[in-house]
């Protein structure tokens, strides 16, 4: 596979584009990277286009010298519009949840679908997700504690997983994917992180998917997100944070029948 690249304001994106159909795009956490979907391509790829990309800062992607969780959204933006990518269903995992929900939210034209999995965004603010969020937002304690902490949010379930967690930690021993972690934490505390207030604006059918065993997003936020969510159903795994490599056929069970739903609804003559 030859990995492509996309030139946006913050450097060259990265990204593998496999298969032909309606595009899925595939969108990861925090110091992971695209890898992390290799479990459920070769199933969405059968039957669909599937992009899945490297943040900036992450992966093969262009080191950037500022990172927030905003900047990723816009980004994003950026992306789908110069693939001209039109009613993509979005698969988004942690940081990559939110900005596809923030797309669904600025630019309802461009998504048919969302899948939310373990979910940055919907997490109600309090003192405690404050404090949270500004010690891992300080390098020092980020470099010290991220490489225990995505062993924790894990819940290694197999090799995939394992694989995640020593890419993940690697990154995380770096200078800059210490930076890079640092600067996506502090800005979880930015009010723009927060789509609550807007979630009535989510038109897209929404399927939420949430590992009940991640330590990073509880479970109940999953259930507020789903709440929040009109057009949304929910279903919980007992997994960690990264539940489509831990454990991905449960994860493709749910997945592929919702876009082939998609299809459906868009040509009568598609069978869901």
């Amino acid at each position: 596979m030859v990995t492509r690249k996309f030139a946006t304001a913050t450097g060259d994106l990265a990204y593998d584009d496999l298969g032909s159909g309606d595009p899925v795009v595939l969108l990861h956490a925090t110091l992971h990277d695209r890898r992390d979907f290799a479990p459920i391509i070769p199933a969405l790829a059968r039957k669909n286009r599937v992009i899945a990309l490297d943040w900036p800062g992450h992966g093969e992607s262009a080191p950037t010298a500022t990172l927030s969780a905003a900047l990723l959204a816009d980004t994003l933006d950026e992306f789908v519009t110069g693939l001209d990518l039109r009613r993509a269903v979005f698969v988004g995992n942690s940081v990559g949840g939110y900005a596809a929900a923030k797309l669904a939210i600025e630019r309802p034209d461009r998504v048919a679908g969302l899948v939310l999995v373990n979910t940055g965004g919907f997490i109600p603010r309090n003192p405690f997700v404050h404090a949270f969020c500004a010690a891992l937002g300080t390098p020092r304690i980020t470099r010290r504690v991220m490489p225990l902490f995505i062993r924790s949010y894990m819940k290694a379930a197999g090799p995939a997983d394992e694989a995640i967690i020593e890419r993940a930690t690697a990154a995380a021993r770096t200078p800059a994917g210490t930076a890079v972690a640092a600067a996506l934490w502090r800005s979880f505390n930015d009010k723009t992180f927060d789509l609550r207030d807007r979630a009535d604006r989510i038109t897209a059918p929404t399927l939420i998917v949430w590992g009940t065993r991640d330590t990073a997003i509880p479970t109940r936020v999953g259930r507020r997100t789903h709440r929040a969510i009109t057009q949304s159903r929910l279903h919980e795994l007992p997994t960690g944070h990264v539940v489509f490599s831990s454990a991905p056929q449960e994860f493709l069970a749910l997945t592929q029948p919702f876009i082939r739903s998609l299809t459906a609804l868009r040509d009568p003559d598609v069978k869901a």
